[in-house]
């Protein structure tokens, strides 16, 4: 099995939308749209060809030739604009395969090269467990849990919030 990371561009509108309409939402923000449609894709696509290297690396998560996933480092705005935060998704046919510990491996290194970043964060719900793992794998430790810090269904939830450094 071979994971790589690559660049997102047009001509993978369909397999995105697929990819997001498919994707478990269990431990992910609400700010991926649902039904996501070809108006989502376009956008997203967009900003991401506009963006990628200056305030973000996004990148398709693909094994063997096909995308199974989705990550991103995205700098993080003002006084923290040499931070960036971390998030990934993947189908859950793939999980527990070492796909996510991998893929973060290999976006660390593209994200810190390329956005010249002194440290990544990664948040994630105290429930998924997996991701914490992924997040621990790669070197990151638990900084701090934030209090009702993100709503998801119209509900106040506590993330855990993961760094690591250059």
């Amino acid at each position: 099995m071979t994971i790589t990371l690559h660049n997102w561009k047009t001509d993978d509108k369909l397999v995105l939308m697929a990819l997001c309409n498919a994707v478990d939402r269990t431990f992910l923000s609400d700010r991926l749209p649902y039904p996501y449609d070809e108006a989502d894709a376009d956008w997203w696509l967009g900003m991401v060809a506009e963006n990628d290297g200056k305030e973000g690396v996004w990148r398709a998560i693909v094994v063997d030739g096909k995308i199974v996933g989705s990550i991103s480092v995205e700098r993080m705005a003002d006084e923290e604009r040499n931070v960036g935060a971390i998030g990934y998704m993947i189908l859950t046919p793939w999980w527990s395969k070492g796909l996510g510990t991998e893929a973060v491996r290999q976006m660390c290194g593209i994200a810190f090269r390329e956005l010249a970043l002194e440290r990544i964060i990664g948040e994630v719900f105290p429930e998924n467990l997996a991701s914490a793992r992924v997040l621990e794998k790669n070197g990151f430790r638990l900084k701090e849990t934030r209090a009702g810090a993100v709503v998801k269904g119209g509900k106040a939830m506590d993330v855990k919030v993961y760094g690591l450094p250059r």
